[in-house]
């Protein structure tokens, strides 16, 4: 069974780099590492990606898998999978979650994407985001403009199929 990230919220960093997981998340984590066993550290894949990136994505081992699936379809040496091997290969690392629940953000990954003191954990499903909380809220305008075009309509909506 597939478990989703869900929630969000804003956890403290200190100065050497070390933030909670949330707990919820953990779970999730634990799950889809299939290496994971009780008494274990579970693992993940944090995604940075290049300058145009403003956050770091993170994702369960078997995502990381399925992803790496999809890539390794891709025609050897191709644009689009020398791209994604970059992106994904290339500019990601495997984090453990530490007995207490925490991860280190390695300085690297904070300067990228400015977090001092504070960062943004919010689940997008299968996988989940770290920002800047200052950052977030600036990016957040899609939704929001997403959401005001509905004029009140029921948000569920946006499930059904795209027009035009």
């Amino acid at each position: 069974m597939v478990r989703m990230f869900r929630g969000e919220g804003v956890q403290k960093v200190d100065t050497k780099g070390r933030v909670s997981i949330p707990a919820h998340y953990r779970r999730v984590l634990e799950s889809g590492d299939p290496s994971y066993s009780e008494g274990k550290a579970p693992e993940f894949v944090i995604v940075y990606g290049d300058h145009r990136r403003d956050f770091l994505e993170c994702f369960t081992i078997d995502a990381a898998n399925d992803v790496d699936a999809r890539i390794a379809e891709l025609p050897r040496g191709s644009a689009r999978r020398r791209a994604m091997e970059k992106l994904f290969h290339g500019q990601s690392l495997p984090l453990t979650v530490d007995e207490t629940g925490r991860i280190v953000l390695p300085a690297k990954l904070r300067q990228k994407i400015g977090i001092e003191g504070e960062a943004y954990f919010i689940a997008m499903g299968d996988t989940f985001q770290i920002w800047k909380p200052a950052t977030f809220e600036s990016q957040d305008s899609d939704v929001e403009a997403l959401l005001d075009d509905l004029g009140g309509a029921d948000i569920w909506t946006l499930l059904e199929g795209e027009e035009g």
